[in-house]
């Protein structure tokens, strides 16, 4: 009995689908199903490409305009659609381009010849100022000189683009050739520019290199971790229908050869993934729990998606509906924000308080009178104290204050000054159980009590958590306290560049949560481009940022795909004026007439009074507008300009952005808050942004 043909379809043949106008687009999906369900069927008519530099590619007859480009190979019964366009322009794309399996990696790739074809005779003389690769210096050291061409084919790079990588004598040309380059040879010559040896780079990879390639078995190619990053085998119409109606929605279907690695598998305990904005980390938490929910629970228990916004959780919760997860792994999962969980476990166990988020001013000042006039410390010092010290760490005694550790605190205190400084917090902790109000890091500390004495089976079988930086020492112990220690337990995604919700650092092995040895970091950022990574990066400058666990971390690896316009940067001399370079940009990107593919549009304040003023008079102008809420999800259709504070946009992403930071950076040049709220708030931008300082 012969197996069924494989159909699989390329990533570009996605992206291509996706900006086409929506009746065109219709009759391309109509056809595609049709080609899935059959692609040997009678009236498909496969037809020879002439000039074609591979003979594996056919043209398909969509309608009389249009064709399809299809991998059809003699060996391994496969069917790759890989590009759709009118028919003359589909011709010149098969021309020039081949499919072909890496000799070092086993991949299968598309190798785009334009630019090897473009490349002047060796020797050429050639302006300095062309847009190739090539140099007119040739006493200048090719930038990878040191590496072999085995070591480059090992690293990705295909076989025919040797030559092209060959003339590159500086970072741009690296980043002028991405486009022809398969992701993992860019990523890997990347790192080879930021001093990581070839050996290390593979060594971090789940493809091996030592392995023996039949480079004429494209099928067995398809299922390299590489391959799954660029091509998607269909295995039903139901999954081909879901996927070309949201072509744009490429997350759920490839991932990165690491990301890929790093959401499916057991691991021995606790992980955490670090990545700068626009790495993934959201996506790989979503296809970890995805793959736990289907894979690793058991009768009875669930897998936790929890993050710290409530706004945040909805978006995440609605796109986990999208991955392809049957009923039963969907029954099996759980998204809900931290804070939301807490109040539903401690109202379960009818506790009596209820949680305050900030300091309540009337029982603060009545806790400062017995203030001991033996000390010459002032209020500030109390606060800090309080939220750094006292709640963050659970201090709930004097016992505790007089052992507790105070590293980073200025003010040294010794035995006797602790003895009078507690007194303070205890006075205050009273009159708020008199008033049955309750701390949120106390009311975290009493829900992780509360788990220790509960007998009651564990609901979860599986914790994913995702913004880690801004949950605090308490929140950290509270999430170890819901699920005992064993495999695949925990699995944290964060970026200490992006802190802004958290008080102070907190130090998961501190927490009971031990990471050693299963710790990653991605580097690429698929969401912005690379100019306004810099400018947002730019922001941060000389500021040292945690790893989540007491150590540090840097954005020396961190680099994004796709490149634009450098970000707007206007100087405005007051509010009134932010907001009107605001209303004046988004009036000239809302009419730009790109309906129904018009960008999506957000405008980010620092506060809710300038928000509410921005939406006003954007609404003056008859321009549709949607606030982004704490209690709603954003959604993903362009109908109106997004308005927003910074704070409820984390997470979230936009073809263009404003960010009116006015009076936030330079007057206070060592507020890292506020610098991380507007790198935050700038990193949301996939193309454009501007910054109104």
């Amino acid at each position: 009995m012969s197996l069924a043909p494989r159909v699989a379809l390329s990533q570009d043949f996605l992206l291509k689908l996706g900006k086409l106008p929506s009746a065109m687009h219709a009759r391309i999906v109509k056809w595609a199903l049709k080609f899935q369900q059959d692609p040997t069927a009678a009236g498909i008519n496969y037809e020879t490409i002439k000039g074609a530099r591979d003979g594996n590619l056919r043209s398909v007859r969509i309608d009389q305009d249009w064709r399809g480009i299809v991998f059809k190979p003699e060996l391994g019964d496969i069917y790759i659609l890989l590009h759709v366009d009118h028919h003359d322009e589909a011709y010149r794309w098969a021309e020039r381009r081949k499919i072909a399996v890496n000799p070092a990696t086993g991949s299968l790739q598309i190798v785009s010849l334009e630019s090897v074809d473009e490349l002047p005779p060796t020797g050429a003389s050639v302006p300095a100022t062309q847009a190739n690769v090539a140099t007119a210096d040739e006493s200048v050291t090719p930038l990878f000189a040191s590496v072999t061409d085995e070591q480059l084919v090992q690293l990705g790079t295909p076989v025919e683009l040797l030559p092209l990588v060959r003339r590159m004598c500086d970072e741009r040309d690296l980043d002028a050739a991405q486009a022809s380059l398969p992701l993992e040879a860019y990523e890997g010559l990347f790192l080879v520019l930021t001093g990581d040896s070839v050996s290390t780079i593979l060594g971090e990879r789940e493809t091996r290199v030592n392995q023996s390639i039949d480079t004429a078995n494209f099928a067995a190619a398809l299922d390299s971790a590489e391959s799954q990053s660029r091509f998607v085998v269909v295995t039903s119409d139901s999954e081909m229908a879901e996927i070309l109606n949201a072509p744009l929605a490429q997350w759920r279907v490839f991932l990165h050869p690491l990301q890929r690695k790093l959401a499916a598998g057991d691991r021995s305990g606790p992980v955490r993934i670090l990545g700068g904005a626009g790495t993934g980390k959201t996506v790989l938490a979503m296809h970890r729990a995805k793959w736990l929910a289907q894979n690793r629970t058991v009768e009875g228990q669930k897998v936790l998606f929890t993050t710290f916004t409530r706004n945040l959780a909805l978006d995440v919760a609605q796109n986990m509906k999208s991955l392809f997860m049957d009923d039963a792994a969907i029954n099996r999962l759980e998204v809900i924000n931290l804070d939301r969980w807490v109040h539903r476990y401690l109202r379960g166990k009818n506790y009596e308080h209820r949680i305050i988020y900030k300091r309540d001013d009337d029982a603060w000042g009545k806790a400062m009178q017995v203030v001991s006039p033996k000390l010459d410390l002032d209020e500030a010092f109390y606060v800090e104290e309080w939220e750094r010290v006292v709640a963050a760490q659970g201090v709930q005694d004097l016992d505790g204050y007089r052992q507790v550790s105070r590293i980073g605190r200025r003010t040294i205190l010794g035995r006797a000054k602790r003895d009078l400084v507690w007194p303070v917090f205890e006075e205050y902790r009273t009159l708020l159980s008199s008033k049955r109000l309750k701390d949120v890091d106390d009311a975290y500390h009493d829900a992780a009590q509360l788990l220790a004495l509960d007998e009651a089976p564990a609901p979860y079988s599986a914790i994913v958590v995702d913004e880690t930086q801004d949950f605090g020492p308490q929140a950290l112990r509270l999430i170890r306290a819901m699920i005992a220690k064993e495999r695949n337990d925990l699995f944290f995604v964060g970026d200490g560049h992006q802190r802004i919700y958290a008080k102070h650092r907190a130090v998961m092995g501190h927490c009971g949560i031990d990471i050693r040895g299963r710790s990653r970091k991605l580097y690429l950022n698929y969401r912005t481009t690379d100019e306004i990574r810099k400018q947002a990066v730019a922001l941060l400058e000389g500021r040292e940022i945690d790893d989540l666990d007491g150590g540090r971390d840097d954005n020396q690896r961190y680099k994004s795909l796709s490149h634009g316009p450098s970000p707007e940067i206007v100087d405005a001399p007051g509010s009134q004026e932010a907001v009107q370079v605001a209303i004046d940009r988004v009036h000239q990107w809302w009419g730009d007439g790109l309906d129904p593919s018009r960008p999506s549009v957000c405008v980010m304040t620092h506060t809710k009074v300038i928000r509410d003023q921005v939406a006003q008079a954007l609404r003056s102008l008859n321009i549709a507008v949607s606030m982004i809420e704490s209690d709603t999800a954003d959604s993903a259709v362009n109908d109106a300009v997004r308005v927003s504070t910074m704070h409820r946009a984390k997470g979230l992403e936009f073809d263009r952005v404003v960010v009116l930071a006015h009076g936030m950076l330079g007057a206070v040049p060592d507020d890292s808050d506020l610098a991380q709220l507007v790198y935050v708030a700038m990193t949301r931008a996939k193309a454009m942004a501007v910054l109104v300082r």
